[in-house]
């Protein structure tokens, strides 16, 4: 009896440690996503001409809905910190 014990609270602490890696890498995308989009944000400020100012709401958008997809999966996943943490664009 004692074997299994020692058995499931191993499982069980590797689980809660797969967890909490894998909280840390939705954290840390969503940390890198953040930041490009701040770039894009910047790129676009900055874009003179039609052509520059095209591609800098193309990368803006795209750097947009790649932080709303790391959202989306930090709330789905149930992970408070990262969703908390960066409510700077809404989704």
């Amino acid at each position: 009896m004692f074997i299994w014990r020692n058995v499931r609270g191993s499982v069980e602490k590797r689980d809660r440690i797969l967890k909490e890696l894998e909280e840390e890498q939705i954290y840390s995308d969503i940390q890198k996503a953040k930041a490009e989009w701040e770039r894009a944000v910047r790129q676009f400020e900055e874009a003179q001409g039609e052509d520059e100012i095209d591609y800098a709401i193309y990368v803006l958008e795209a750097a947009e809905r790649k932080y709303q997809i790391h959202l989306k999966r930090a709330k789905r996943l149930g992970v408070k910190r990262a969703v908390m943490s960066d409510r700077g664009m809404g989704m």
